[in-house]
């Protein structure tokens, strides 16, 4: 009569320690390998327009990340952690009036100083998205090239973001990151880290470039999402 009783005891432990572990395991959203969240910094809040700075587009040759990215005429794009709309602005003029780009930001504040923008400068093609912390909100298979611009480092669940994102992507779509090495909430972030978490979340590195400044602080990696 005790062996069914000692049998479920023993299974409800083995449940126990099951999920014990799993708790312990590193989350998905881009924990470390001892179950902590990597660091990160904090999402920047203040004045917009620092961000276009005289000569930014030398200093990050925004063209020739555009060219690599396949960002061209009818093409349509996401501007990731958008900011101030720096990058849309560029990328709505060479994809033209047949193209679109998505401005996208957890900030209600950018995502109103996009529109406004967008507005002033004429560019009918650009669509803002208010994005949650780990999902960007695009439409269904809607861009072909996707940017985050010296972003990456402040988000906090990386790999859930990247994760939301494959829906988003056209069959070949390019997803690109520029950022600077550095440990996390320090405004940067090391590259093998960037690496090892879009892996995670079924990303394949295409290439790497250190083109993006004359230091080599800066970095830029290009993605597709695996089959």
């Amino acid at each position: 009569m005790l062996k069914p009783r000692v049998a479920a005891l023993a299974l409800l432990l083995l449940l126990h320690s099951s999920l014990a572990a799993s708790a312990q395991s590193p989350a998905a959203s881009g924990a470390t390998g001892s179950g902590e969240p990597r660091k990160t910094s904090e999402p920047y809040t203040g004045d917009l327009s620092i961000f276009d700075s005289p000569g930014r587009d030398e200093r990050l040759q925004i063209n020739r990340v555009m060219d690599i990215l396949g960002i061209a005429p009818g093409k349509s794009a996401a501007d990731i952690g958008a900011g101030s709309g720096w990058f849309t602005v560029r990328a709505a003029r060479r994809v033209g009036g047949s193209g679109l780009v998505y401005a996208v930001d957890i900030n209600p504040e950018a995502v109103r100083y996009i529109g406004e923008r967008a507005q002033k400068e004429q560019l009918q093609n650009v669509k803002t998205i208010l994005s949650e912390a780990n999902d960007p909100l695009l439409p269904a298979s809607s861009v072909d090239a996707v940017l985050l611009l010296k972003t990456y480092h402040e988000v906090a669940q990386p790999v859930g973001l990247l994760r939301n994102l494959r829906a988003a992507l056209r069959p070949g779509a390019k997803v690109g990151i520029i950022d600077r090495n550095g440990n996390g909430e320090d405004h940067g972030v090391g590259r093998d880290v960037v690496i090892r978490e879009a892996k995670e979340a079924g990303y394949e590195l295409l290439k790497q470039y250190d083109f993006v400044k004359g230091d080599k602080m800066d970095y830029f990696l290009v993605f597709m999402a695996k089959p």
